[in-house]
């Protein structure tokens, strides 16, 4: 069955050669495993013993180091796919998350004529009619896009993002490749349909998509905007639409500072102000507003010289809707109050698994790790990572938490750490936490509750109202005999795939046995054409069951299966 899908792969993929670079990486930075087990080197014909040569040269570096090398050398789409996975505690390991954060991808600078010609294509009209000039020299070169300064014709300075010529095939056939892969390791290796590969690649792919629409990231810009309009710490760069288009993006020029090169500093004259105020920034985000940055490294975020802060680069925001905030606030509270049942109530609420009794062991997991992490002082605490390893938990009992949550997660953990740079004592915590309150007594609001209570009485009103028609339509199914159960069954895949191998072969054997058998009567009867007395198709028939007596023989020595 897999063979017969493998072979299938040039009517599916449409760039064979990408997919055959692409195995032959992983397999020359010595991740051979699962490639085999897909049979995927036979059915690329992909050179297996030069390919073990070149593994010698990686063979000293970790099983972390080589895969981020390998999705370096593979290129943006799996440079991306390395970030997001590093935020994915539930599908990889520790020490692959750490070496994952690492991913940097370089890229030559388009040639400037080459800039002008893509800038002038997507505004459909010479650069002049919109720009007085845009600077030769770009101030950023990505895998994705360049970054140039810019000054409109009413004199207004800018920087213009301009997507690479291509990219977007790249990435579209890359996406491909890995979705088709992800399905072949959900559905043919043991162990890894818990971790939903198809999953994550379709969600990875929704990202990718839409980091590659500069209009998806205007738009993230101007919510932004709107929800930090009254706030006089934060400036937002004004998108300039008329110039913007799905890969053409013109805002405002942001000057200051780099959080990058101010962490570099030993002593900030105002750290302690500063750590609070992204602080707070960031917590208004993600529990205020729920729509928050997803990529908040310091390269990312600028002081301006009033004192105001800028966040950049919006290609990847997170969302929480108001119930998936709620539900963190209420962990967070049994945690600083130290109850291992509550903290369970509510991980198993952030889960696929919610209503559910918590499978045993679960309280206890949680307990070791509550004594683990809240029996020292606040300003100790790495609220980052001892959530990260709250939620890694979960892969251990086979629960799965939404994708959202780890996008938080991260953003929290690198504004921590931004934060403890700025200034080492900072409670991130403890000023976290009159914003927590006011969203629990947010929900206490008699309007609150009025409100739930109404769309309570609504939907009993309506599954009432309901209620008759659909009995009626299951009586009428039952009356027809057009009712239908459908049985599921786990785990048998496996036992199917022993048992076609196993036909397979005594198909095979059968027929050579036939030509055996067959060839002996031929010749011991003497029928003619004959060579040298031997008749020729009884020597013809013993060739080609040698040849698939040898064929059968390689096949079990090489593969272990028919």
């Amino acid at each position: 069955m897999l063979l017969n899908r493998i072979e299938s792969i040039g009517r599916g993929i449409k760039d064979l050669q990408r997919f055959r670079d692409i195995v032959a990486v992983f397999l020359r930075y010595g991740y051979t495993d699962i490639a085999e087990a897909l049979h995927l080197p036979s059915a690329l014909d992909i050179p297996i013993k030069r390919l073990r040569e070149e593994q010698k040269r990686f063979q000293d570096l970790g099983a972390p180091e080589r895969l981020r090398l390998a999705f370096e050398e593979l290129g943006p789409t799996f440079v991306k796919l390395g970030q997001i996975l590093s935020t994915r505690p539930d599908f990889v390991p520790e020490e692959f998350i750490f070496e994952l954060t690492k991913l940097q991808v370089g890229a030559a600078s388009l040639p400037y004529e080459e800039v002008i010609a893509v800038l002038e294509e997507e505004l459909r009209a010479p650069m002049s009619e919109f720009f007085r000039n845009v600077n030769r020299r770009p101030l950023g070169a990505a895998s994705i896009a360049q970054v140039h300064k810019a000054r409109l014709k009413n004199g207004q300075v800018v920087v213009v993002k301009i997507q690479r010529p291509g990219i977007e095939e790249v990435v579209q056939v890359d996406l491909e490749i890995m979705a088709y892969v992800a399905s072949l390791i959900e559905d043919h290796l043991d162990g890894w349909k818990l971790h939903r590969p198809v999953r994550v690649v379709e969600e990875f792919s929704k990202v990718m998509l839409q980091e590659l629409d500069f209009r998806q990231e205007a738009g993230h810009i101007d919510r932004f905007a709107w929800q930090f309009e009254s706030d006089e710490n934060v400036f937002v760069p004004k998108v300039y639409r008329e110039a913007s288009t799905s890969r053409l993006l013109t805002m405002d020029f942001v000057g200051g500072q780099k959080f990058s090169e101010l962490v570099k500093e030993d002593e900030l004259e105002n750290g302690e102000e500063l750590a609070s105020k992204v602080t707070d920034l960031m917590m208004h985000q993600v529990f205020s507003h729920g729509f928050f940055h997803a990529d908040p490294h310091p390269g990312n975020i600028h002081l301006l010289d009033d004192g105001r802060v800028c966040f950049l680069d919006y290609g990847m925001m997170g969302f929480l809707d108001e119930r998936s905030r709620e539900t963190f606030v209420d962990l967070v509270r049994a945690i600083g109050t130290r109850n291992e049942r509550n903290v369970t109530s509510a991980l198993l609420r952030m889960t696929d698994r919610e209503g559910e009794s918590p499978k045993p062991g679960l309280e206890g997991e949680i307990a070791d790790f509550m004594h683990q992490h809240l029996f020292r002082p606040l300003g100790q605490l790495d609220a980052g990572l001892m959530f990260s390893q709250l939620l890694s938990i979960t892969t251990k009992f086979e629960l799965r938490v939404a994708p959202s949550y780890f996008v938080m997660l991260k953003s929290l953990s690198l504004t921590e750490s931004i934060v403890k740079k700025f200034h080492p004592n900072h409670d991130v915590i403890g000023q976290a936490g009159p914003i927590l309150r006011e969203i629990r007594l947010r929900r206490m609001h008699p309007r609150r509750v009025g409100e739930s209570l109404l769309e309570f009485g609504l939907e009993v009103g309506e599954l009432l109202r309901e209620f008759p028609g659909e009995a009626k339509r299951i009586i009428n199914i039952l009356k027809h005999g057009d009712a239908k159960v459908t049985f599921r069954h786990d785990g048998l895949e496996p036992a199917v795939q022993a048992w076609d191998r196993v036909s397979n072969r005594l198909s095979f054997a059968i027929v050579l046995a036939s030509l055996i058998v067959g060839s002996s009567l031929i010749i011991h009867a003497g029928i003619p054409p004959t060579f040298q007395g031997i008749p020729v198709i009884g020597l013809v028939g013993f060739v080609l069951a040698a040849l698939m007596g040898f064929t059968l023989l390689i096949a079990i020595v090489r593969h272990g299966r028919m």
